[in-house]
């Protein structure tokens, strides 16, 4: 198997490439996937892994190769919203025939992917989650998905999506926005204020295709800044809250999150 790894958003260092390429051969030695790391993942360009018409040139050589396989997106940031309605009708049918997988900014391309019908979709750790506290079950994690659709590697509930909160909200109304009637759909986020996820929580829910979900799961909401005064609820207070509002039933929580216990969400 080859893997294409491409950053549409923001670079990596090399520890991270040597991290997950050792990760994969512990895990298959002889048998280990071809991970192709492609150059532009290390090019810097302010915040971005190079300018826009580079990280998009990157993404879209990778995506129509048709001897790579699968596009496992390097790591998340900010960019990747700024290339991927331009990449979409650059996409051939080697492009529809490859699995993607990623998370957190990432998430606008699986979007706009899984919005056109195009390849395999799903929400899961990045090479980039090497760096984390126990980093390397992450990576693994994703490899074993890659490879050997490894049942216990992934969150069950079908058909399902899975997104960061902001990025989705961001999405909302716009031409990137998938349909997800019928999904189990499974939010998460890091970062952000309370008052800023209650109130991505109000835009998304009032979206009249987000209503047409069969549910809405709670991921893990992690590292919220303190503001100056207290909201005064927790997340899974808004959570349900926005549920009642907008008849969208809550269905509980859900094993994701910008952590190494991400579990992978195949969209469908």
């Amino acid at each position: 198997m080859r893997i294409g790894i491409v950053a549409p958003s923001c670079p990596i260092d090399d520890d991270v490439a040597d991290g997950v390429t050792a990760r994969a051969a512990a895990l298959y030695g002889a048998d280990a996937p071809a991970l192709i790391f492609h150059p532009q993942c290390w090019l810097v360009d302010g915040h971005f892994a190079g300018n826009d018409a580079t990280r998009l040139s990157a993404l879209v050589e990778m995506a129509n190769d048709p001897a790579i396989d699968a596009i496992w997106f390097a790591r998340g940031g900010y960019g990747a919203g700024r290339i991927a309605a331009d990449a979409l009708p650059l996409l051939n049918d080697a492009a529809r025939a490859k699995t993607w997988i990623g998370y957190s900014d990432a998430g606008v391309v699986l979007a706009a992917l899984y919005a056109k019908g195009i390849g395999t979709v799903a929400h899961g750790p990045m090479p980039a989650d090497i760096r984390r506290e126990d980093g390397g079950a992450a990576v693994d994690r994703a490899l074993r998905w890659l490879v050997e659709r490894a049942p216990d590697t992934a969150e069950p509930h079908a058909p399902a999506a899975a997104f960061n909160l902001t990025i989705l909200s961001h999405i909302i109304g716009t031409p990137l926005q998938p349909d997800l009637a019928g999904h189990v759909l499974m939010l998460e986020d890091v970062a952000e204020y309370h008052y800023r996820i209650d109130r991505a929580l109000g835009h998304v829910t009032s979206n009249p295709g987000i209503r047409q979900v069969a549910g809405i799961r709670m991921g893990r909401f992690s590292d919220i800044p303190e503001n100056d005064r207290p909201f005064g609820m927790e997340v899974e207070t808004m959570v349900r809250h926005w549920c009642r509002v907008s008849g969208i039933p809550f269905l509980g929580t859900a094993d994701i999150g910008h952590d190494a216990a991400n579990m992978i969400v195949p969209f469908g």
